[in-house]
């Protein structure tokens, strides 16, 4: 396929001081072998050093603007929706990174017939104690998406999506409210898959997921998690509900085990192994042997 017709994608990136990563994910999607893009740099003010970096890359298809969102990164990544030219949003947090190839590959791949598209995220980590996995291993979403989606979790990182702006514009951007920060994307897609199942997974690494002292990842995810489903709650029967909470529960079990507070993590453990699907009872099994002989 010429590059030439190839659609616009609008890469949009959130930052607050975030200065010192910020250099890389911009020189990461500079060099895409796919070209027809922009970049929205949202600032939520950032004290640091962020505006000189972004001039220095002095790059027409870059963009760059300043807002308050009081903390809630939605807010900023809804104002880069909303001014978009792109026909697909890509997301990329500024902390992550892509393999320079990634656009390309994900645009040959993209028909008619794909609505989102994600990939599997390679993990770069400062805190191997908080975070031991070295891929972020997604799966194929599965019809009916939503349900799959509800019941098996999110196998969706943010950094690897691209999505059509059209189905974005449809749900009304993402979920602004402060109880679903660090799990908007999830909610995300969970209200996208209200309007299509037209999910593609391509299993290769083709972006870096960034654990440091700033970011999300040392958090109980279960927290946000919830609040990012309770809209949905209402869909599941009484036996969904109950395997939904365990994988609440793992993630809580899971997050305890990782903090070093192995006295709370076994009744989590215990009941993920009851009542989860088997992969669920699988992995909490094996966390909750690790656990006991810590």
């Amino acid at each position: 396929m010429n590059i030439k017709a190839r659609p616009l994608v609008s890469v949009i990136i959130p930052t607050y001081n975030h200065a010192r990563y910020l250099d890389r994910a911009l020189q990461s999607v500079v060099d895409q072998t796919y070209v027809n893009w922009e970049v929205i740099v949202i600032d939520n003010h950032s004290t640091d050093n962020t505006d000189e970096l972004v001039a220095s890359f002095s790059d027409p298809r870059i963009t760059y603007l300043k807002i308050h969102n009081n903390g809630i990164i939605a807010c900023s990544r809804n104002k880069g929706i909303n001014i978009a030219k792109g026909e697909w949003i890509a997301f990329l947090d500024s902390d992550d990174w892509w393999a320079v190839e990634k656009l390309q590959i994900l645009f040959e791949s993209i028909s008619e017939n794909v609505d989102l598209i994600y990939h599997d995220l390679e993990v770069v980590n400062d805190h191997p104690r908080f975070f031991s996995r070295k891929k972020i291993k997604s799966w194929q979403v599965k019809t009916p998406a939503l349900m799959n989606l509800l019941l098996e979790g999110n196998c969706i990182g943010n950094s690897s999506v691209v999505v059509r702006k059209s189905l974005l514009e449809q749900i009304g951007g993402l979920n602004e409210s402060p109880a679903v920060i660090a799990a908007e994307d999830y909610n995300t897609w969970l209200r996208i898959a209200q309007l299509t199942d037209q999910f593609l997974y391509l299993p290769r690494r083709l972006g870096y997921y960034f654990i440091h002292d700033q970011g999300m990842s040392q958090k109980d995810m279960s927290i946000p998690a919830r609040h990012a489903v309770d809209e949905f709650i209402s869909m599941l029967s009484a036996s969904q509900r109950l395997k939904l909470e365990a994988n609440f529960r793992y993630t809580t079990g899971r997050f305890n085990y990782l903090a070093g507070n192995y006295s709370d993590t076994k009744d989590d453990l215990l009941f993920a192994m009851k009542h989860g699907y088997k992969m669920t009872m699988i992995k909490s099994a094996a966390l909750l042997c690790m656990s006991i002989y810590k």
